[in-house]
């Protein structure tokens, strides 16, 4: 895992009203697929290359959270990659588990279809069972 990150090159956003985030992109190692989109501040971002483990910030929660703390459906960090203008960073994670907290192995499982979000990705659990 990398040991540091020139964060003087990364652009940060406010979100929700929370400023000093960083655009997160977890995509699958092996297969590509994106995972989740979510946000991580800097501290979340050093204890990611820090432990190998995907860290983020929570902006309904106003936490950092480790992913899979809750479900057990961790994200292990082989790479991290910084898109050409410094405003994205990418993750890529090899899974423990589904990314989605609604039970899919992405969160990007709807398609737009006619105007209508239709489910594309079979559910893999059911989010009851789970978060209790």
């Amino acid at each position: 895992m990398v040991d540091s990150i020139p964060f003087n090159e990364l652009k940060t956003r406010t979100i929700d009203g929370i400023e000093g985030l960083y655009t997160i992109i977890s995509q699958d190692a092996g297969s590509k697929e994106v995972l989740m989109v979510a946000y991580a501040n800097r501290e979340a971002l050093e204890k990611t290359l820090e432990t190998g483990k995907a860290h983020y910030y929570s902006t309904s929660r106003k936490k950092i959270w480790l992913k899979g703390e809750s479900s057990g459906n961790t994200q292990t960090v082989d790479e991290v990659l910084v898109d050409c203008d410094g405003d994205a960073v990418i993750y890529k994670v090899s899974e423990a588990g589904p990314a989605c907290h609604m039970g899919f192995e992405t969160c990007f499982y709807r398609r737009v279809e006619n105007g209508v979000l239709r489910v594309c990705k079979p559910q893999v659990f059911d989010p009851k069972d789970v978060y209790k």
